[in-house]
């Protein structure tokens, strides 16, 4: 892997990201993640009724793992599987929210805004670290540029670092996080979802290897 190489391509991409919004009402709200499992990256994806929370559907994919885990490039490992997943839905949603950062990294195009332009999709970025950029009270800049927000989701917990991903403004990304979280949990309903859901997955795969290891 030529990480020169994929810098430049994230340069060139994060010229090519929209961060204003291209809908005018949220009907459903999708949530994407990625776990690694036996040298497998399990991707799944779930789709909701907003602001219910209803879940419409759910899909999952895996694929070998193709690379190491390198911060900052997480997307070139996980976005193949979470792809997959994604093109398997029935339903699309409105806005698509991913565990990972949206135009909050150092060139501007985290693991959310490489999917929103892989699929054309409008996407929010929701990391739990904060790797890059300056806060001010609850904003977080990169250089002069606004990137993002520090959220409080749970008390005693830390806080979440919410980004536009792709074709969603920074107020539509701040408040849609918002109106996602149902407590008690941390996370945005419909990524908390599908990582559930995933771990759901993995759990019934090694129940499978240990009873074939058994016999």
């Amino acid at each position: 892997m030529d990480i020169l190489e994929l810098k430049k391509e994230q340069y060139k991409l994060a010229e090519k990201i929209v961060i204003q919004d291209t809908f005018n009402k949220i009907k459903t709200i999708g949530g994407i993640d990625c776990l690694a499992f036996q040298n497998k990256i399990i991707a799944g994806v779930v789709v909701c009724e907003f602001p219910s929370m209803k879940i419409i559907e759910f899909k999952t994919a895996e694929i070998p793992d193709p690379l190491p885990y390198i911060p900052n490039y997480q997307a070139y490992r996980e976005m193949p599987a979470m792809i997959e997943a994604f093109n398997q839905l029935d339903v699309e949603p409105d806005i698509l929210l991913v565990d990972g950062c949206g135009i909050l990294h150092p060139r501007k195009c985290g693991m959310a805004s490489h999917l929103g332009l892989a699929l054309n999709k409008s996407t929010i970025g929701v990391s739990q670290k904060l790797t890059v950029g300056r806060k001010e009270n609850s904003k977080i800049y990169l250089g002069y540029d606004l990137v993002g927000f520090e959220v409080v989701t749970k008390e005693h917990a830390n806080p979440l670092y919410v980004s536009p991903g792709h074709l969603v403004s920074l107020g539509t990304a701040l408040k849609t996080i918002q109106q996602s979280i149902l407590p008690p949990h941390k996370l945005p309903e419909p990524i908390h979802l599908a990582n559930k859901m995933i771990k759901k997955e993995i759990k019934k795969s090694a129940g499978q290897i240990a009873s074939l290891s058994i016999n």
